[in-house]
């Protein structure tokens, strides 16, 4: 597959057959990371929904809910170089970027190499974001959106596809760092791990304590998916489909369009939050083995998209509204 041309690229007789093909492919990814990622279906297929719209996503979901196991097992099954870093409040931005060091040669000059940390990867794993310091946080802003840091005022890339799936755990924050607004907002989607039903759950007893275990293998190459992301950003989306993005986005908002919903926020989605939907949409229907999104696309995204974008004013909370509550109605009011 290398030897294909990018998307971008492509013919509209090439450009059909790809599509076809990578339909097969990205079926064939999700059944391979479901037999090792039990149950999870829709944050599988979210997990990959960001990935193939060239996203990073926010992975939020108590301990035991498979977390690391969806980000290692998505870097072998797309092919991708994958690293962890654990987050911790003694962090420092340079063991994530990396650092320079000084030098000597043999004949006694010396000189500064830059040695690159972790983030240098295609997939990066950022294990409970939210326990490092804002400091070390904001390490992250620059790459994950600009795609390349700076260290000592010279440039090094990161790696091309360069994703970041970050965790947290929603139960216990003594002693984190909520995530600041400006970087919830370089989230592509926000990705819930909820608890597995009673017959996933006899499944991960059985399966996970067995003296084999399921192993993921590679199903597509980094220059396949990097292809893939490229055609997402080809496939068409109806009027009817913008105007439902735009709709929704422009209500999710303080002073929005619906006074039901707007009354209730803090802070609300901005021109990011539609950017996400438009890109998500079309992966979700490439996914599907649809050659269009729908309206329904945007219904299904839409908590996905918007929840980490949004705050509920104090009297919101103090009246026991929640923000997927409030993502429900206007959905239902909006679509």
């Amino acid at each position: 597959m290398n030897d294909q041309p990018p998307a971008n690229e492509m013919t509209e007789d090439e450009l059909i057959a790809f599509t076809e093909n990578i339909t097969k492919e990205l079926h064939a990814s999700r059944e391979a990371i479901g037999t090792v990622v039990f149950g999870q279906h829709e944050a599988i297929e979210n997990a990959l929904i960001t990935i193939l719209s060239g996203g990073h996503a926010l992975l939020v979901g108590v301990p035991g809910l498979a977390k690391t196991r969806l980000v290692e097992t998505l870097g072998i099954v797309l092919g991708l170089e994958n690293r962890r870093i654990q987050f911790t409040p003694d962090l420092m931005p340079s063991d994530i970027i990396g650092s320079e060091v000084m030098d000597a040669s043999a004949s006694g000059q010396r000189q500064f190499r830059f040695i690159k940390g972790p983030i240098f990867t295609s997939l990066l794993m950022a294990d409970e974001i939210n326990r490092a310091s804002p400091r070390t946080q904001s390490a992250l802003l620059q790459a994950m959106q600009e795609y390349h840091v700076t260290v000592a005022g010279d440039r090094y890339d990161l790696p091309r596809p360069f994703h970041v799936l970050a965790t947290e755990n929603p139960i216990e924050q003594e002693g984190t760092y909520p995530l600041p607004e400006a970087q919830l907002d370089r989230f592509l989607m926000q990705v819930d791990m909820t608890y597995p039903d009673e017959a996933t759950e006899r499944r991960i007893l059985i399966e996970t304590t067995a003296s084999i275990e399921a192993k993921a293998k590679p199903v597509l190459s980094a220059h396949m998916l990097q292809s893939a992301q490229q055609l997402v950003r080809r496939i068409p989306i109806g009027e009817s489909v913008v105007d439902a993005i735009l709709k929704l986005t422009r209500a999710a908002r303080p002073g929005g369009d619906v006074e039901e919903i707007a009354q209730h926020l803090a802070w609300g989605a901005g021109p990011r939050a539609g950017q996400a939907l438009m890109l998500a949409v079309r992966a979700r229907a490439l996914i599907q083995g649809r050659f269009a999104p729908s309206i329904d696309d945007v219904a299904a995204l839409a908590a996905p998209v918007l929840k980490h974008r949004l705050a509920l004013t104090f009297k919101a909370r103090a009246e026991g509204l929640s923000v997927d509550g409030l993502i429900a109605r206007l959905t239902e009011l909006v679509l």
